[in-house]
């Protein structure tokens, strides 16, 4: 049973049932992929991991295990697919996070699956932000993908081992990898749950009931899928809303397995009740305003003990849930603005043409920004240089016209850089207010004269440390209301702790020097020492976060993509046959 983080509170948070994690794949690379010709077929697929006899690492408790899952490439480098959250006190997990992988037929795609022991002292922290140096490594097990979805009921279990690729005289427990074909679905269903007269199974407090909710999956047994945070202290519990795509649970005859579980600290949960109910007959309870009845198994096991506890579904609502791709392929635009930073060493023109850090960052991040751009016309500027006349610019156009500041394409962007470095002395020092102040004056400005349908993209590409942080946190909190996304490339071997800061990956959202908190996260950092080191390609690390800042948006207006004319190129799709 599931806990998102390692420490107790973070273990009765809800995971798999929250409304801006509904669509878990992310179609813009896809989309970006198939778009430049990459047409193999392939099929999206989705892991389910579980474990058993994990090696205890902890003294006072159980081991509190995650999964990180990689895909092991052609030059032996391993690139980073997802992780699972972290389960508290617990040496038989199963977790609730899926992980999902494009499984090509026709190549052989080699997986990595590496379990570790999260160490309690990172309190709070969101599982993609933790370094993995610091926690105690419980094994791993390595397979292809082909390996797993052939087989017949789609599921492989695989012994763990130590680095050295053995389990020497110990035994490290093993991992179990079941792979379904994930489901297109546009449908989602969002449930209020509550239960009554709950039995109670501590002796000195009450019960502290959450909720799990397992699909059946076809080869038998029952996949985890979401669960719910858990109340304390409470008999008759009401939970946060719970939000299921339809690709979780597929039909609404889909018959899924309910369980009301007392939580404890130790990892050992009670079972206090379960049922089996498909979302239609959900939908059916909460029409009629009927509860419906928990049962256990008798200790004889020949029949199950109907319970006096019962569930109610207080709401009950489908909603259609729009993709990114569902936007950009109907009139919704992506408009990318540039800034470069020239505080700098870096800007070393080779005069025998081999490209610097910038303009090697603006040719590989230019390929994928180019091609979400309609128009590929893109304002430019630079920022922390000295400008002709001697004045230290924090925006200037990089184009050094007075009139406009757009350039066309990447060679438009490598064109006016050219130019720039010619005419501007670098200086400093770097701030990045001026220029994110900028990109949200005309980020504004097309609330009333675009109809919602236009969404920018502040491209930042810089290699120094930021001066004016708390500057930068206030001109961002007051951004998060607008149609705006800030990427920010780090180039060279810079400490860039600061941008990290400016991400919010923790989970905690940017907080200005009046209180006043970020509507939204819209920043995203990626590392060119990382994209170029092989640990994730250029594309995958622009388009990880873009997307849902954009749906982020989109939905926080209720605005909905209507059918209009593409300016993008069809890209044909496959399916798993």
């Amino acid at each position: 049973m599931g806990g998102c983080f390692s420490d107790m509170q973070g273990g009765k948070q809800a995971v798999g049932g929250l409304s801006e994690a509904v669509n878990a794949e992310n179609d813009a690379v896809d989309f970006f992929y198939r778009s430049q010709g990459f047409h193999q077929m392939f099929s999206q697929v989705e892991l389910s991991l579980s474990a058993a006899s994990l090696l205890d690492r902890d003294i006072a408790s159980k081991s509190d295990p995650m999964v990180v899952v990689f895909a092991k490439k052609r030059d032996g480098k391993c690139e980073e697919l997802g992780r699972t959250e972290v389960i508290m006190n617990c040496l038989n997990p199963e977790w609730i996070e899926k992980i999902s992988v494009a499984f090509h037929f026709e190549i052989v795609q080699p997986l990595e699956f590496h379990v570790y022991d999260i160490d309690t002292k990172y309190h709070g922290i969101p599982t993609k932000t933790l370094k993995l140096g610091d926690q105690d490594f419980l094994g791993m097990a390595s397979c292809t993908l082909s390996e797993i979805v052939t087989k017949q009921s789609r599921r492989l279990t695989l012994r763990l081992q130590n680095k050295s690729g053995n389990g020497g005289l110990r035994n490290l427990g093993a991992i179990t990898v079941h792979a379904e074909e994930t489901v297109a679905s546009k449908s989602v269903v969002e449930m209020v749950l509550r239960c009554s007269r709950l039995d109670n199974k501590d002796v000195f407090s009450k019960s502290d009931p959450f909720l799990r909710i397992s699909r059946m999956v076809e080869s038998g047994g029952y996949i985890p899928i979401c669960k719910t945070e858990v109340i304390n202290d409470n008999l008759n519990p009401k939970w946060r809303p719970v939000c299921l795509g339809g690709h979780k649970f597929g039909s609404k005859e889909n018959p899924l397995l309910i369980e009301c579980f007392d939580f404890n600290s130790s990892g050992d949960h009670v079972l206090i009740g379960k049922m089996q109910k498909s979302v239609a007959d959900l939908e059916k309870l909460y029409k009629e305003r009927t509860g419906a009845n928990f049962v256990i198994s008798s200790k004889s096991h020949i029949k199950e003990k109907v319970l006096k506890g019962q569930l109610f579904v207080d709401q009950y609502c489908e909603k259609e849930r729009f993709s990114f791709i569902d936007y950009i392929s109907n009139g919704f635009e992506l408009n990318f603005m540039v800034a470069v930073d020239f505080t700098d060493s870096l800007h070393y023109i080779d005069p025998h043409g081999r490209l610097n850090s910038y303009q090697k960052a603006i040719m590989e991040v230019g390929e994928v920004i180019q091609f979400y751009d309609s128009d590929k016309r893109f304002p430019a500027w630079g920022f922390g240089g000295k400008i002709p006349g001697g004045t230290i610019s924090h925006c200037f156009n990089l184009n050094g016209s007075p009139g406009g500041s757009e350039v066309v394409g990447v060679e438009g962007i490598m064109d006016a850089y050219g130019s720039a470095l010619r005419s501007v002395t670098l200086s400093g020092p770097t701030l990045f207010g001026p220029v994110i102040n900028t990109a949200a004056q005309i980020a504004g400005q097309s609330l009333t004269s675009h109809n919602n349908t236009m969404y920018y993209v502040l491209l930042i590409i810089t290699d120094g440390v930021v001066t004016d942080l708390q500057e930068t946190i206030n001109a961002l909190v007051k951004a998060s209301d607008l149609p705006l996304s800030i990427l920010i490339v780090g180039v060279g071997n810079a400490d860039f702790t600061s941008m990290e800061v400016l991400d919010a990956d923790n989970g905690r959202r940017l907080e200005s020097s009046t209180g006043r908190v970020a509507t939204r996260d819209i920043v995203q950092f990626v590392s060119m020492r990382e994209v170029q080191s092989g640990q994730i390609s250029v594309v995958q690390a622009l388009l990880e976060e873009l997307p849902e800042q954009f749906l982020s948006f989109m939905r926080s207006r209720d605005v909905k993509p209507q059918p209009h004319p593409s300016h993008f190129p069809q890209a044909s799709t496959s399916t798993m046959q």
